[in-house]
């Protein structure tokens, strides 16, 4: 396979990532199909690609020869049409959160493991080179036994972000607010560096300034890892800016952490030093999308070409939602959830 053929479905914000992604890849991909609900947008990302037909309806696309489809629909749309696609034998790569029930999620990776497809879901933040430099770091127990660790997200969302949506900050259509949406990519790379099962977990959320929703814009949580681990989280996305997240891992040997995607390291008896961003980024759209959705996606397709095992694959993905949701439901019960649980 010299060239994977592929199918942008879902033509929003995000996509436009995805459209420089494909013309910087354009020895490697083919672009057959743009879908969206508003022909429109769909039109205008298929004028970029020779060849690229725009549809509204994906279902027109179901026994099509595209090998790879790329979802960017609203969350609570992911595990339907991935499981669609992939009872039509087509590899899925999808946005986060792969769903926003453990229930879709499971499905999802059934119908993988069923059909003999790769699924694959964005977090495009592991592939950023000062993140993976910290877990080989973790890995090769240069840290020693990890003590704890601690994430803060306070970012920006005003009101008409969600008036101009039919279907962000609502729990049946999005999954929830601020945990879900910004600060899933800080929680999934905090639980992959640890590089522990979650034990236990224990959080509150509320809404605190956005009225024209219902969900949370403010979060917070501990959660207990089963390697001993204590992990401390905070979200809000009513803040003036969006500030650079901040993620700390510590350790019996000294701490290590990143600030958005600059990562650092401050062991005992050594001066603290930076790692730098290295890798092929592209830089498209707002900053706090990062630059690392083509390190991902290439990865993704070296799998599908190669029949590699995907780094992160349906049972890596749905880890960060476990977390995600687990929050949600010890906030609404009031009580601390011990996993695994059930929705």
């Amino acid at each position: 396979m010299e060239k994977v053929k592929v199918a942008m479905v879902g033509c929003g914000r995000i996509s436009e990532v995805y459209r420089e992604v494909f013309k910087t890849l354009k020895d490697k991909v083919e672009v057959k199909y743009s879908v969206d609900i508003d022909k429109e947008r769909a039109e205008e990302f298929a004028s970029h690609f020779n060849g690229c037909r725009a549809i509204t309806d994906y279902k027109e696309i179901l026994d099509s020869e595209v090998d790879i489809v790329h979802l960017a629909t609203p969350h609570y749309l992911h595990p339907i049409m991935a499981i669609d696609f992939m009872n039509h034998k087509h590899h899925v790569l999808t946005e986060k959160p792969m769903a926003i029930t453990l229930k879709d999620a499971d499905d999802m990776i059934k119908t993988s493991d069923k059909n003999g497809v790769k699924l694959g879901v964005i977090f495009q933040t592991r592939y950023v080179k000062g993140c993976m430099e910290l877990k080989k770091f973790i890995e090769e127990g240069k840290l020693g036994k990890i003590l704890g660790a601690r994430s803060y997200l306070s970012w920006s969302r005003p009101d008409s972000y969600y008036a101009e949506s039919n279907w962000k900050g609502t729990w049946d259509k999005e999954g929830g607010g601020v945990l879900i949406d910004q600060a899933i990519h800080s929680l999934d790379r905090v639980q992959w560096l640890v590089g522990s099962n979650i034990q236990w977990i224990e959080g509150s959320m509320a809404n605190r300034m956005h009225q024209v929703v219902r969900v949370e814009d403010v979060a917070e949580a501990l959660v207990k890892f089963e390697n001993g681990c204590l992990y401390q989280l905070y979200a809000c996305n009513a803040y003036p800016i969006n500030a650079p997240i901040e993620i700390e891992i510590v350790g019996e040997k000294g701490k290590v952490g990143l600030v958005q995607d600059l990562a650092w390291v401050e062991l005992e008896g050594q001066e603290r030093y930076e790692i730098h961003e290295g890798y092929d980024g592209l830089y498209v759209g707002p900053s706090y999308w990062g630059s690392s959705h083509i390190t991902q996606i290439k990865d993704f397709y070296k799998s599908v070409m190669e029949d590699k095992p995907v780094a992160i694959d349906g049972r890596e993905g749905r880890k960060a939602l476990e977390l995600v949701l687990g929050i949600y439901k010890s906030a609404r019960e009031h009580k601390r959830i011990d996993l695994p649980f059930e929705d």
